[in-house]
């Protein structure tokens, strides 16, 4: 269902973010993004003189070639459009991307590497969704592993352990009481009855 209608309004400024996740022959995995601000309306700037009606004023690419452990093994960075000559000159440094995890602490990482006078507010910005889209594009690959590993412990008669899961508690639909968790994790609801109140 799309929005209610809105007011009478004209288009002033978009920003186009795509990001898709691949598969790579080499086993491992791409998350690239690609980024354009544009204006509807024709506008000076200092570096590229007047930039026309739907020209690209940002125009951004970022790929991370991530491990299944979703550790980045590189990261490379490319500036088509930017607002000043300078700008293409942070795009190297998001090399130093390689080697951290995504996960917990990820954003603080990044900030500690690219961040400030070292990277670009768009491309970082850009990479918090790029963690999002690598959890989407790893996520089916890796619960089929995890769950071919605890068939096989219990075939062997082993017993699984039972973490709690990261996504428990992360939104609406993951709430530890929701219908959605009950019948992913149902041994949750198990676990809460057998506590002492």
């Amino acid at each position: 269902m799309p929005l209610p209608s809105p007011a009478p309004r004209e288009p002033l400024h978009r920003r186009a973010i795509d990001i898709r996740g691949y598969r790579r022959e080499d086993g491992l995995f791409d998350i690239e993004a690609h980024l354009v601000d544009t204006k509807s309306y024709a506008f000076v700037n200092d570096d590229r003189g007047t930039i026309e009606p739907g020209e690209a004023l940002h125009g951004m690419w970022l790929r991370l070639t991530v491990r299944e452990d979703l550790e980045i093994v590189a990261c490379e960075a490319a500036s088509d459009f930017t607002p000043y000559a300078v700008c293409p000159q942070a795009a190297p440094n998001f090399a130093r991307l390689a080697g951290l995890r995504i996960g917990p602490g990820f954003n603080r990482a990044v900030n500690e590497r690219v961040g400030g006078v070292h990277g670009c507010t768009h491309l970082r910005e850009m990479l918090g969704q790029m963690a999002t889209v690598a959890y989407q594009t790893l996520y089916p690959l890796r619960a089929r592993k995890e769950r071919e590993e605890a068939a096989r412990i219990m075939t062997a008669g082993g017993t699984v352990e039972r973490r709690r899961p990261a996504m428990l508690g992360s939104c609406l639909a993951y709430a530890p009481e929701s219908p959605v968790a009950r019948a992913r994790w149902p041994w949750l609801a198990e676990e809460a009855g057998s506590r002492p109140g």
